[in-house]
């Protein structure tokens, strides 16, 4: 699926985003999808969501594709 476009996010999804201080690193963080922050139905660099324990980052993966 396309990490860029906000309909394929679901509340619930475990997917991999990339938090604010890991975008020169590039480092992953696994968490399951609560909110999702991105307004528009598409963004370039992936849509913004909070994940259950309160980080907020990039969609970069969707766990188990």
């Amino acid at each position: 699926m396309n990490t860029q476009t906000r309909a394929a996010i679901k509340p619930g999804m475990i997917v991999w985003i990339v938090l604010k201080q890991d975008q020169r690193t590039g480092r992953l963080t696994k968490g399951v999808v609560k909110e999702i922050l991105t307004q528009s139905p598409h963004h370039p660099h992936g849509i913004k969501v909070r994940l259950e324990n309160g980080q907020v980052g990039r969609v970069k993966e969707i766990a188990g594709e």
